[in-house]
């Protein structure tokens, strides 16, 4: 056999499932061998290539492929990727990378070699979001056990649309979805709740939710005849509940966004101006969507008292709490939502704060039938009524999408290894981490603080070049404010420090801006895998990559 592993095919003698078959069945599998060799004389692909078309695995042809491939990412991407000593990324330019690696898609199939080297090269060239030094985005870390129950659900590859085709990640399901309600706060986690692609998509469950609980004729005769529907969310609330809007019909202008304050908090009375002229102009205001955990500023909602005004309305509450929602597990974190149990719905992603593989979104809503009754089309192939286990753990006739991936079952095995009291203790060390790189920065002349007192990880900041510097936050917030100049300079600073930890590799945090504020940098923190030594050896970094600026 050739080092690639693949050699000629010889259905005989090949170990693949067929051959493990009882003498019995020795006929049957003769019989087959030969219709398959029947069918192989008919293609023009070369022998040594033709195991590689068979969309079953085969000890021989693939055991060693796979334990090469697993060594690799394990060595390369786990281990090597999330270690200290090594770059977070090995930027290239597009027009580089093109050369780099072979893309090309060939109309013959590749060796193992050739893979093989493709694997190395997409390891080698791909951001190490695992890695301690990437604090780039709401998400980080790679949980080792959450890493396991990701590959064992593609090893399965289960679609969970119905229990006979995927009982146990059904259950999974059902179970984790009732444990994060009671979480939230519902007693005995009634309700329901479903695994959503996304924070995003999530936000627009809720939003048709929302919209069925109240005018359910629309499932069957649209938006014709419906008042103008609108709904509130503040203007530093995620992008998705405007986009989500459009995507369902109601429009992003009837999208009102409500004023929040210096720590990105909804307004609650601009919120109810916002309503009565929405009810002076003869339009019908359903839902608010707050947010707990903002995405740049990381600021919580007041939930209680939007939950009043919601209920003095008659309005759906729906609380966004895709990154910040980790923080319920915590008894010292949880106030930041308080409230939550008031909501009809809720948005928590643990592939955020958690740090569960991506991706792993829930929606969990109070109300037990409106997402069956909203979302329902009753295929007949697929959830017929008369089988012979309880249809009800049938679940997937309350999702838009058909066929899905089982997202839980990687959460389900995090949480199995560190029970909630660990997932309690992730959660007090992140928060626990941001507190120290703020108070650190914030007695730095060459740290400003964007948002004093930060509520969740999130620490924003300028890094201000000794150029640039001012001898007092006072002055220095005084020559933001009146120097469009110096402002202008500030704004530069940080794409150029971007830029050169990106080709560098050894760190990666974004920028951006907010309201009327130059760029500043986000970090954000959810891997417990981080300690003191790092949030000094992060600002260390930031004082090199700013010199000479």
């Amino acid at each position: 056999m050739p080092a690639n592993g693949q050699g000629e095919i010889n259905v005989d003698e090949s170990e693949s499932y067929s051959d493990t078959l009882a003498s019995s069945e020795d006929e049957e599998a003769a019989c087959l061998s030969r219709t398959i060799e029947r069918s192989f004389t008919t293609t023009t692909l070369p022998a040594d290539k033709l195991a590689t078309i068979e969309s079953l695995p085969s000890k021989r042809d693939h055991e060693a492929f796979f334990r090469e491939c697993i060594d690799i990412m394990l060595r390369e991407a786990i281990f090597e990727g999330t270690s200290r000593r090594t770059k977070v990324l090995d930027f290239k330019q597009p027009e580089t990378l093109l050369k780099l690696l072979d893309f090309d898609l060939k109309a013959q199939p590749s060796s193992h070699s050739d893979l093989i080297k493709s694997l190395k090269d997409v390891i080698k060239y791909s951001v190490k979001t695992g890695h301690p030094y990437f604090v780039n985005q709401l998400f980080s870390s790679v949980d080792p056990y959450g890493f396991v129950g990701q590959m064992l659900t593609d090893a399965l590859n289960p679609s969970a649309y119905t229990y006979e085709v995927a009982p146990v990640v059904i259950l999974m399901e059902e179970t984790v979805l009732r444990e994060m309600r009671q979480i939230v706060g519902w007693p005995n986690g009634e309700g329901d709740g479903i695994f959503c692609p996304g924070g995003s998509m999530a936000n627009g469950y809720a939003i048709s939710c929302a919209r069925h609980y109240y005018f359910p004729e629309v499932k069957t005769k649209g938006l014709h005849g419906l008042p103008k529907l609108v709904l509130f969310t503040s203007e530093d609330a995620h992008y998705s509940i405007k986009k989500l809007a459009s995507f369902l019909g109601l429009g992003t202008e009837n999208v009102h966004l409500v004023n929040t304050n210096s720590q990105g908090k909804m307004d609650p009375d601009h919120l109810e101006q916002l309503i009565n002229t929405s009810l002076e102009n003869g339009e019908r205001p359903f839902m608010v969507s707050s947010t707990a955990g903002t995405t740049v500023i990381g600021a919580f909602d007041p939930i209680e008292k939007l939950a009043d005004i919601c209920k003095k309305n008659n309005m759906w509450l729906h609380v966004d709490a895709a990154w910040g929602g980790g923080a319920l597990i915590s008894k010292k974190h949880r106030n930041l939502l308080k409230g939550i149990e008031r909501a009809d719905s809720v948005t928590w992603n643990p592939h955020k704060l958690l740090t569960a593989p991506q991706q792993c979104s829930t929606l969990l809503v109070k109300h037990k039938n409106v997402l069956s009754e909203a979302h329902s089309a009753n295929a007949a192939y697929l959830f017929q009524k008369d089988k012979f286990y309880d249809t009800q753990y049938d679940t997937g006739d309350k999702h838009i999408q058909c066929g899905r991936k089982a997202d839980v079952l990687k959460f389900w095995f995090m949480w199995k290894a560190k029970g909630t009291s660990g997932l309690e203790q992730h959660i007090d060390k992140v928060f626990e981490n941001a507190q120290y790189f703020y108070e650190n920065i914030k007695q730095r002349p060459e740290f400003q603080i964007v948002i004093p007192e930060p509520e969740c990880t999130n620490i924003c900041f300028w890094y201000v070049p000794e150029s640039l510097r001012m001898n007092s936050t006072e002055e220095f917030l005084d020559k933001l404010q009146n120097d469009g100049e110096y402002k202008e300079k500030l704004h530069r600073v940080a794409p150029k420090i971007k830029e050169k930890m990106m080709t560098e590799g050894t760190m990666m945090v974004t920028y951006q801006t907010y309201k009327e504020k130059p760029n500043f940098f986000r970090m954000v923190f959810q891997s417990s895998g981080l300690d003191k030594n790092d949030m000094l050896h992060l600002i260390q970094e930031f004082e090199r990559l700013g010199q000479g600026l």
